[in-house]
């Protein structure tokens, strides 16, 4: 792998597989919670999600679900409602050169808060 950047960072790969990590999660709770949804969307949310962050540098893989519990039942033209932190479960394996980091952005109820955390 060329990576054309890589003199920007004075890090080691394992720290740099984790910023990249962290970057991908932060953008997908940024770019997504607001958005439109009911029952109806939420897999076409969860795959829109799932291929943005598969296009963006050194991500391996990526499993995104929403909490379908969490989203009521609506009918009408104004009814529906906006994702939430809470509702995103997130996975992502972020490879740079030789090292592998698994995070995960996921509601803890204990924190009352979407903590995005290093799993592995």
């Amino acid at each position: 792998m060329n990576d054309e950047a890589a003199s920007y960072f004075h890090c080691t790969d394992r720290e740099r597989a984790v910023f990249e990590a962290g970057i991908k999660l932060g953008s997908i709770y940024h770019q997504y919670i607001g958005i439109p949804m009911n029952l109806t969307n939420i897999e076409a949310i969860e795959t829109a999600i799932r291929q943005s962050v598969m296009v963006q540098p050194f991500v391996e893989k990526a499993d995104v679900r929403i909490n379908k519990s969490m989203v009521k039942k609506t009918t009408g033209h104004y009814k529906y409602e906006t994702l939430k932190g809470e509702m995103l479960d997130v996975s992502l394996t972020v490879k740079y050169k030789s090292e592998e980091v698994r995070v995960r952005m996921r509601y803890v109820e204990k924190l009352d808060y979407p903590l995005m955390t290093i799993e592995e």
